[in-house]
């Protein structure tokens, strides 16, 4: 028997001869025969629906060993550029405090759907999902019946200030009775908004009050299906460490701005940079409500970042890009010279690694990464991590 070291990217138990075993947990034992033994940091999954949803893929892992496995994530990713630094531990969102999700929806189906897969496991029970969001999962099961939808929808769920908003793509339920039922059902379920995307742009067909979404202490206009950070605890604890990041700057570049989770927590002035025009406006029209001194600019960061000229107006940087991370912005940042605190806000480790690599060779240091884990129970990994000179 061969004990299990850790847990590899994508959910496998791995031994230190490089054995894999799905489902297994660090402490666990892999026999010869490839059965896995549970050992202390393996728990019984809280949901009878894992491991076929697709939705989780560490139920298996008590909290101990999926903070540990978070953190190893951001730990390898910055070896596999021979880059090291203070990691500090893991913020785990709790269960059920995911205020955003896409389930998918057919033939009175709804739910996420099987691991590579596209087949949907009707959802039953969830522990992940906020309980405002899973409380409209059966009621959706009857809507989409009655609106006799052809092929498969998108659900996209957020909760907002005013409560669950509700946007179906992908849907062409037409004529009055359609109609009827969206606005019936969001009256019953107390919804915040309901639309419609046919594939031409959300329609809004019911919304009695402005949907917004708190940053910063100031309302936000909330676009249908807008980005979110996935849980208000994990948006605290990137918030938090872009906070100490940055911490005594006057002028704060805030680049790939989204609606301002980042740029409306700031002190002193802001720039915020962003390219999606919704959330842009959201932004720009939620500082002046608040009469927040930040300047917002609709700019395509990855075919016009702001050049070493431009980054040397400012003290700090915060950078929070896609999942491809941002080479093009990273090149200018390591050629700048006035900024001297950088915060890089991360959904992808591996991408970020590749980044800090240039930014070592630019000058920067890495002072250090904190881990989160707001995705709770999935491989994907978030991180916030200060840069200096």
């Amino acid at each position: 028997m061969t004990p299990i070291v850790r847990v590899a990217a994508r959910g496998e138990g791995v031994t230190a001869d490089g054995r894999h075993a799905p489902f297994a947990a660090p402490g666990d034992m892999l026999t010869d025969a490839g059965e896995v033994l549970p050992g202390p940091r393996h728990q019984p999954p809280p949901c009878r629906q894992f491991p076929e949803c697709g939705g989780c893929q560490l139920q298996h892992l008590d909290d101990a060993a999926y903070a540990g496995f978070v953190g190893d994530r951001v730990r390898t990713a910055l070896a596999a550029q021979d880059l090291a630094t203070d990691i500090r531990p893991a913020q785990l969102s709790p269960p059920n405090t995911r205020r955003r999700a896409t389930l998918h929806a057919e033939r009175g189906l709804v739910g996420f759907t099987e691991e590579k897969s596209h087949r949907i496991v009707d959802m039953r029970e969830c522990h992940i999902l906020h309980p405002a969001l899973f409380a409209l999962v059966a009621p959706l099961r009857g809507l989409i019946q009655r609106l006799r939808l052809k092929g498969r929808a998108e659900l996209h769920l957020t909760l907002a200030d005013q409560g669950p908003d509700l946007l179906i793509r992908g849907a062409s339920p037409g004529g009055l009775a359609a109609a009827e039922a969206l606005t019936a059902f969001a009256r019953t379920h107390g919804l915040a908004r309901i639309g419609i995307d046919e594939g031409y742009g959300a329609e809004t067909r019911w919304e009695p009050q402005p949907v917004t979404i708190t940053l910063g202490e100031a309302p936000v206009p909330l676009p249908p299906a807008a980005f979110l950070q996935a849980t208000a605890e994990g948006e605290a604890a990137l918030v938090a460490a872009v906070r100490e990041a940055t911490a005594g700057a006057a002028t704060i570049a805030d680049l790939f701005a989204g609606l301002g989770t980042f740029a409306l927590a700031l002190q002193g002035r802001v720039y915020a940079g962003e390219g999606a025009r919704d959330a842009l406006l959201a932004l720009k029209a939620a500082a002046a409500r608040a009469q927040r001194a930040v300047f917002a600019e609709h700019r395509d960061l990855f075919r016009r970042p702001l050049t070493a000229a431009e980054l040397d107006r400012f003290d700090a940087v915060v950078l929070d890009p896609p999942r491809a991370g941002a080479r093009e912005q990273v090149a200018q940042l390591a050629a700048a010279t006035k900024p001297r605190s950088l915060a890089y806000v991360s959904c992808n480790p591996s991408s970020f690694a590749r980044d800090a690599k240039t930014l070592r060779e630019g000058g920067w240091r890495l002072g250090w990464v904190q881990p989160v884990g707001q995705f709770r129970w999935s491989t994907h990994v978030e991180l916030a991590a200060r840069f200096s000179r």
